[in-house]
């Protein structure tokens, strides 16, 4: 039997992954809450402009002023953006599990996002991202969104890994079956438990994460 190439780069998604995601229709739903905003209303005009701003074509503040604050409100731009900020919280065990892979194994880590740019750079900050991932294949850097094959053959790009030295972590079935057919071995996200689990069949073993 054939023996598999050895795995090089580790490719993960941020949002449900590595964190939770970080502007998705309930923490919409919440912001709506909060701020006593008509939820159906700022849902369509979200679904209205969302891949816009997440291809980096359509500015935070930009996003705002169409789904928010295209009338007066008795809250700030700020206190909106910082509600929606608050949203995101990490998932520590998967943040541990692959900051040791990435040490025990050597490998890059590649992030492959749909994010704005906003809630991207925050999250990158706030939870010291930019210490663990080597590249950002974010979708408002690159102006292009999963599900879009070319996006995963950019991030092959430069990365510069063929897809046989790739595993791809996301929790989207769609995303992971594309990975798949361009050759990536690939793992749908649904638990720590069992994403450790296949790294650990796929020879990404770590000494004793918990």
């Amino acid at each position: 039997m054939k023996k598999p190439l050895p795995i090089t780069t580790l490719f993960v998604d941020v949002g449900g992954v590595l964190l939770t995601n970080g502007w998705d229709h309930l923490a919409r739903k919440r912001a709506a809450k909060h701020f006593k905003l008509n939820w159906t209303e700022m849902d369509e005009r979200h679904r209205l402009v969302f891949e816009t701003h997440e291809e980096g074509k359509l500015s935070f503040d930009e996003y705002l002023g169409w789904v928010v604050f295209f009338e007066k409100r008795t809250f700030t731009r700020s206190q909106f953006r910082n509600f929606m900020f608050a949203q995101s919280k990490p998932h520590p065990k998967m943040l541990e599990l692959v900051t040791e892979l990435k040490i025990q194994h050597g490998l890059k880590i590649v992030v492959i996002s749909n994010e704005s740019r906003g809630v991207n750079a925050y999250r990158i900050r706030a939870f010291r991202l930019d210490q663990l991932v080597d590249t950002f294949i974010s979708s408002c850097f690159v102006g292009m969104r999963k599900p879009d094959v070319e996006i995963f053959r950019l991030a092959l790009d430069l990365a510069q890994t063929a897809p046989a030295h790739a595993v791809f972590i996301d929790n989207t079935p769609m995303f992971v079956q594309i990975a798949e057919r361009l050759g990536m071995r690939s793992i749908l996200h649904v638990d720590y438990e069992s994403t450790r689990a296949k790294l650990t069949s796929l020879g990404l073993q770590t000494s004793d994460a918990t």
